[in-house]
């Protein structure tokens, strides 16, 4: 989840330098976030992001894109100084 984001549906591919994601067309945004976490997110995140999405799967209305949006935001905040 991002603060902000501009994109169509017309998600092909998702790749970073830790992995690639082929071919998330056409699958459940569930389906997409959990191949991204698998393949795409830096094994250090890999655990919070697991964990983050295991959660706001098993509470989110509708689950079609699981969100707790409160804490998905606070992930952008500053930490304390």
């Amino acid at each position: 989840m991002v603060s902000h984001v501009d994109h169509t549906e017309q998600t092909y591919t998702s790749s970073s330098p830790n992995g690639v994601s082929r071919n998330l067309r056409g699958w459940r945004r569930a389906r997409r976030a959990q191949k991204i976490i698998d393949n795409c997110a830096h094994p250090d995140y890999r655990p919070m992001l697991q964990d983050y999405f295991d959660r706001a799967s098993a509470t989110a209305p509708g689950k079609h894109t699981p969100h707790m949006i409160e804490e998905a935001l606070s992930w952008h905040a500053p930490l304390p100084t």
